[in-house]
């Protein structure tokens, strides 16, 4: 692969990683790029009339989203190539009722989505960004928002304050220590229904504070990604957990330009980051549902298709991996050490945290190997626990063949992640070469 082709594909991992600051964004992103791709949306209440070649999507609860490319062979023939992968990353949002104050302060009542690094998110410059429901004449309607500005910060205590803090650590409780700051008392009242409202009206969207029923909020650092290193290899950006696998497996899809014999897709699930149990996560039956309806438009119409299909099927589950970390070395097993820059690692755990076996493992390294990468491989400490993925879930629920797989990454469930640029094209191509068998 050219240098020119890395970089690009870097390059464009970061300006997803922009335009996507909460998992709204991050699917509504997905969607302008199948859009703008020749992809239809398609609504899970209509009727569908599909046949071989065609392409579309659907979302659902607008965090969630599937996109498929039907081949030109039946499915119950020649089944599905999938990658999974998750739109969401751990995360501050806002509260219901979230007018908080101390102090002689305006704060934002905040709750703690999924395994946060809460340190990272001391002394950064947060925004808000998320989704809107507002109700005009009975009916229900949903806008996204950023603010795309400072308008938070949660201050760090002074070291004179808290003298042991750099030998004894910082130990932060959510509830009384990650409450933002929003404004002074002495500035005057701020009320967030009322900043919502005017974020709207630069939207063209008119709306009063009684129209707002409802939001989904999330907290982001306002600082752009970026590279770094001497030769500049080094990705630093939020949500690279899991937003590098959602684009690699949403670049690859997008780069086939024409139908193969299977059908090829990627679902892109939420809430992933808190145990994937919700209408549109992994442990829902949104993937599920999806196949069923395609396999019954697209098969021979048996009552057994979908499961002959499931077997005939395979799926890459996509999230990101730890690299050895080179000032913590030792909690790392030290036969399974993935470095950055060093190309996708297959996961793999005996307990099923993950669902990688030597047949799907050998699949993935086959693809590796007609891609020309070299795969790394990772298990965690036997000492240790182990984390899991949507893989295992999909898996019981699909009885599908599941790898797990993810490119390297330092701090993760950090504020602020860190991963290399050579990675995103070589898991680009890997998952390409998975859609192509």
């Amino acid at each position: 692969m050219t240098a020119s082709a890395t970089d690009a594909a870097a390059q464009d991992l970061l300006a997803f990683i922009d335009a996507s600051p909460t998992p709204y964004h991050a699917v509504a992103e997905a969607s302008r790029r199948l859009t703008a791709q020749g992809y239809r949306a398609l609504d899970e209440r209509e009727p569908w009339d599909l046949k071989p070649g065609d392409k579309f999507f659907v979302t659902r609860g607008d965090t969630s989203i599937a996109a498929f490319h039907l081949g030109q062979t039946p499915v119950d023939r020649a089944g599905f190539r999938l990658v999974g992968a998750h739109t969401d990353s751990p995360n501050l949002r806002v509260k219901p009722q979230p007018q908080a104050g101390r102090a002689g302060y305006h704060q934002l009542g905040v709750e703690v989505y999924g395994g946060v690094l809460f340190s990272t998110w001391m002394d950064r410059d947060l925004s808000l960004a998320g989704r809107v429901v507002t109700a005009r004449d009975g009916k229900l309607a949903h806008h996204l928002v950023d603010f795309r500005r400072p308008l938070l910060r949660i201050p760090n205590l002074a070291i004179h304050l808290n003298r042991s803090v750099n030998t004894d650590g910082l130990k932060l409780n959510a509830q009384e220590h990650l409450v933002p700051v929003l404004a002074l008392e002495r500035s005057g009242a701020v009320d967030l229904k009322a900043l919502l409202v005017e974020e709207l009206a630069r939207h063209s969207v008119q709306a009063s504070a009684g129209d707002l029923l409802g939001y989904d909020l999330c907290l982001y650092d306002t600082q752009p990604s970026t590279r770094s290193g001497a030769f500049g290899e080094f990705l630093h950006a939020p949500r690279l957990d899991n937003l590098a696998s959602s684009h690699a497996g949403l670049s690859a899809l997008l780069a086939l330009e024409s139908p193969g014999a299977a059908t090829r897709g990627v679902v892109l699930y939420d809430h992933e980051e808190c145990g994937s149990v919700s209408a549109q996560g992994a442990a829902s039956p949104f993937l599920k549902d999806l196949l069923e309806r395609i396999t019954h438009a697209h098969s021979d119409g048996r009552r057994d298709a979908f499961h002959r299909a499931m077997r005939h099927s395979f799926l890459v589950s996509a999230d990101m991996a730890h690299a050895v970390h080179p000032n913590y070395a030792s909690m790392h097993e030290p036969k399974h050490q993935p470095l950055l820059g060093g190309g996708p690692v297959i996961k793999s755990n005996v307990n099923q945290s993950y669902a990688t076996d030597g047949e799907t493992w050998a699949w993935f390294a086959l693809c590796c190997r007609e891609a020309g990468v070299v795969p790394q491989n990772f298990v965690t400490r036997t000492d240790l626990g182990c984390g899991s993925t949507i893989g295992p879930i999909s898996a019981g629920e699909l009885g599908i063949r599941t790898v797990d797989v993810g490119s390297p990454m330092l701090s993760m469930h950090s504020i602020r992640e860190m991963a290399a640029a050579a990675d995103v094209a070589a898991m680009i191509s890997v998952l390409r070469q998975h859609y192509s068998r």
